[in-house]
């Protein structure tokens, strides 16, 4: 026997030791997965969010537009106002004064943890007078009157969700860790025991029963949305005479005093947010049934439910549960019937339908274990049986509609092991059901059948959304092959003796450049021809160190393999990586994938174009040599033996200009190119202009030091003539923070061994000035300054003209747009976030009701801690 207090410490224990279930997902690339590639790469839809009606409620608050409130004035005055709700963004809310109708130039936002908020009838309860808002007093000249007309049939906001613990909560935040609820039993609905919130993962609960922390035995735990009908708040069973008995899976390890005990503890529990029975009111309402034992039925097997097969209505304990078992011909070895899954029902459990509805929607029904033969018919089977078939009307005759088609992606639980979402195909659907084919599995597991209101299916990203651990296919990787000979950069060999050319061809032949069974998205090899010309910005010592051919595999994983590759076979790969980027508009766009390069100390990233599809990776490679100025068979998908077809081996590195003419590359000005870079001029004469001579001024000290230091770069290769500075402040490509501290150093070395140089008035020395374009507001140019530029903006101290706390919806937009968060701008005006709700926004809203990434949301916030800052420095007082 143990005592109420050692039990209570032995559950604090078990809670804090106990290993939480293991979110793996389907290996190492877990966190590689993107929804947006896999959708498009299969070229399939999802389904939409809507269609999951429980993943709504879930996220709401309690508070909805139209409701209607009272305000407390502000400083202390004993009058309140009446107002409406027009917008919620998480515990943020746009109200509009009572009496303004569809004028929005009043609106303001409140915060639900700041402002002091009531329901309607507040006021007179506590002796409040209710005035009208100012500008509109006038329009009314009997208030009261009025108030009361226009507020007949208003929806009052809930006190709870305004007053007391529970404001500003969400249903996710009141059922932390260690909450206790009260479960029915699945066989005995009448039977109920608490259950104590182990994990919440986006409302959905891992419940572990009580009493059974620290038990020799490992307990079974149950998944639950936070909506089943089976799930009640503490209390319930008390209040709808139910008994509070443990289930029988768990009965036989304690004895009844103990389990008396465990009550008392649970009881005992004073929680920090009490769960009231609010939290449930969103729960589908049971309604009563008319079924009767011994009916049969058509039901999904729960042990396998994959499959329907006949079952019977073996106990009816309420006018709204009754008990289902699955049927079973074979006997026992004692003679008896051998004991089948049951499962607890009511009018509307998913997974039962009448007589004969498979046969009439056209799907498989499974005989019963221990049936003669195959060949089965319902008729001949209720004669065997002398039962009756459940009546028509026993079942729901409403088909609502849904969203729900085949081929159509989601993500769905396992029923055989509820701890794991899985990315599912619809690949069947029958009125309310459907069938899923889950990926990501070990085992392969055949269609799951499941109804499309199941709180076990969600849209696509919700683990992402919620921290949780997705299972989904595993990608093809990417094969790298032998290394080659290294060849010195101004000659050419034969191919190894160990390779013949024959055998050559022969491979090139084995290996076409695309398989029409490898599928669309499918990449064959990528080969590096080290033969071919490397032209004026790759190594060709390190061209020949690369990997004979990369892939096959997915085109995007292979293209961003060779790319890198090429990058770091570069003199200079953040000049390579400069040339193959995309302009800023289609960065902002979140076109393209990320590659980064290292050079000297310093990492830069940028986003790179790369084709998806097989057809276009042939394409893809050629316009890429021609933007690296080299031959067009350097790398692709086709292998150059013995002499290129390009004839590019008469080509030198004195007359690439040339060579990239006769391909048709047109020079032209790239963003980000720093002013006064290497020129393609005929014979290779370089023209300073009056730029670069400052420039040289400054850097003077720097070229000393960089032509002293080792480099690999051959004396003979543009790159290595020392006429091309690092990238500058202009560049639009973004350092990583790891090299921030590098970098500042070198600058501060720089600075100390330059003779003094004049500043500008703003403080930035001389060398550091650009001519920078303002900033424009239209919408055609919502284009941000690069990293560098805004991280010199940054260091400025704002200065605004007017309040923020009077700008209107357009000045905050405007301001915005004059940062380089120009393209969140569309999402304040559709907010409609004036200067008072810029004031109130933190990072953690940002996130939520913007649905940013945090790279954004911190730099978005940055900006609006300044408007912060210079608000409270100028106009707070």
């Amino acid at each position: 026997m143990c005592s109420s207090s050692g039990w209570r410490e032995r559950r604090a224990e078990t809670m804090s030791r106990e290993p939480r279930v293991p979110e793996t997902g389907s290996g190492p690339e877990d966190s590689d997965f993107s929804w947006d590639e896999y959708l498009e790469e299969n070229g399939v839809t999802a389904v939409p969010h809507h269609a999951f009606k429980h993943v709504d409620l879930s996220l709401q608050t309690g508070l909805s537009p139209g409701m209607v409130l009272e305000v407390c004035d502000r400083g202390g005055a004993e009058t309140c106002s009446v107002a409406t709700i027009v917008t919620t963004c998480g515990q943020l809310l746009l109200l509009r004064y009572h009496g303004y109708g569809h004028d929005r130039r009043a609106d303001f936002w409140v915060d639900i943890m700041a402002a002091e908020l009531h329901p309607l009838g507040w006021s007179a309860q506590h002796g409040r007078t209710l005035r009208p808002p100012e500008g509109i007093g006038e329009k009314y000249s009997d208030w009261p009157a009025f108030l009361a007309q226009s507020l007949l049939g208003a929806s009052s906001a809930p006190a709870n969700q305004l007053e007391g613990p529970h404001r500003g909560k969400s249903p996710l935040d009141l059922l932390a860790p260690g909450v206790s609820l009260e479960l029915q039993d699945s066989e005995a609905p009448g039977q109920v025991w608490p259950v104590v919130v182990e994990e919440t993962v986006g409302g959905r609960l891992r419940l572990c029963y009580a009493g059974t922390e620290g038990l020799p035995s490992m307990a079974p735990r149950r998944w639950l949305f936070y909506l089943h009908p089976l799930l009640h708040p503490p209390g319930w069973a008390q209040e709808n005479g139910c008994t509070l008995t443990p289930p029988a899976v768990i009965r036989a390890q304690r004895s009844e005093t103990d389990w008396a005990e465990v009550l008392q503890s649970v009881a005992s529990l004073t929680p920090e947010l009490p769960v009231t029975p609010d939290l449930f009111k969103d729960q589908p309402v049971i309604a009563p049934h008319c079924f009767s034992e011994g009916m049969k039925l058509e039901a999904v097997d729960p042990a396998a439910p994959f499959t329907i097969s006949p079952a019977t209505v073996t106990k009816v304990f309420s006018p709204q549960y009754f008990l289902v078992q699955m049927d079973d011909l074979r006997v026992a070895a004692g003679g008896g019937a051998v004991s089948r899954p049951s499962f607890l029902c009511h009018h509307g459990s998913p997974g039962i339908f009448p007589v004969q509805w498979s046969l009439k929607n056209g799907v498989h029904l499974t005989p019963p274990p221990g049936f003669p033969g195959q060949d089965f018919d319902w008729a001949d089977y209720l004669k065997q049986c002398g039962a009756e078939p459940a009546p028509q009307n026993c079942f729901p005759s409403d088909q609502p509609e849904h969203d729900f088609k085949e081929t159509m992606r989601l993500e769905a639980v396992n029923p055989l092991s509820p701890e794991h979402i899985h990315v599912a195909t619809v690949t069947k659907v029958k009125g309310q059901h459907i069938w899923l084919q889950l990926e990501g599995v070990k085992q392969p597991v055949p269609e799951i059948i499941v109804q499309v209101d199941s709180m076990d299916i969600f849209p696509v990203s919700w683990c992402e959304t919620n921290g949780y651990s997705l299972r989904h296919p595993s990608k093809p990787r990417v094969q790298k092959q032998r290394k080659v000979a290294v060849v010195q950069p101004e000659k050419h060999r034969a191919p190894p003796r160990s390779v013949p050319p024959d055998a050559l061809k022969q491979q090139e032949n084995s290996h076409p450049e695309s398989s029409p069974g490898n599928g669309k998205y499918f990449c064959p090899k990528i080969y590096f021809n080290h033969r071919c010309f490397s032209g004026p910005y790759l190594n060709k010592g390190r061209i020949a160190e690369l990997p004979q051919c990369v892939g096959p595999g997915n085109c995007v994983l292979v293209l961003k393999e060779v790319l890198t590759l090429l990058i770091n076979a570069a003199y200079k790969p953040s000049r390579v990586l400069r040339e193959l980027q995309l302009d800023e508009e289609e960065r902002w766009q979140g076109n393209g994938e990320t590659l980064k390069a290292k050079y000297k100390g310093k990492s830069y990233r940028a986003r790179v174009a790369i084709v998806r599809t097989a057809e276009r990776v042939a394409e893809f490679c050629r316009s890429t040599c021609v933007a690296l100025e080299c031959c067009p068979n350097l790398f692709g998908p086709r292998m150059v033996l013995e002499r290129c077809s390009e004839n590019c081996s008469v080509l030198t590195k004195t007359r690439y200009s040339q060579y990239s003419q006769y391909y048709g590359k047109k020079k032209s000005k790239r963003i980000g190119r720093p002013p006064g870079g290497h020129t393609n001029l005929e014979g290779g004469v370089k023209r300073p202009g009056k730029r670069r001579k400052r420039r040289k001024h400054f850097f003077v000290h720097k070229k000393k030091r960089s032509s002293a230091s080792l480099d690999n770069t051959p004396a003979g290769s543009p790159q290595g003539s020392g006429d091309e500075e690092d990238l500058d402040e202009d560049d639009s490509l973004s350092e990583d923070s790891g090299s921030e501290g590098q970098e500042d150093d070198s600058e501060v070395s720089e600075r100390k061994s330059q003779p003094p140089s004049p500043y500008s008035t703003d403080g930035t020395p001389a060398h550091r000035r650009r001519k920078t374009r303002p900033p424009s507001f239209s919408d055609d140019e919502n284009r941000p300054p690069s990293p560098k530029a805004a991280r010199m903006e940054a260091v400025e101290r704002l200065r605004v003209d007017s309040s923020p706390l009077e700008w209107s919806v357009a000045d905050v937009v405007r301001f915005i747009r004059g940062t380089d968060c120009a393209p969140l701008a569309r999402i304040f005006l559709d907010q409609e976030i004036d200067g008072q709700a810029l004031l109130l926004l933190t990072l953690p809203t940002v996130q939520e009701c913007m649905d940013l990434k945090l790279g954004p949301a911190i730099k978005l916030c940055h900006h609006i801690e300044r408007v912060k800052l210079a608000f409270y420095q100028h106009y707070a007082s």
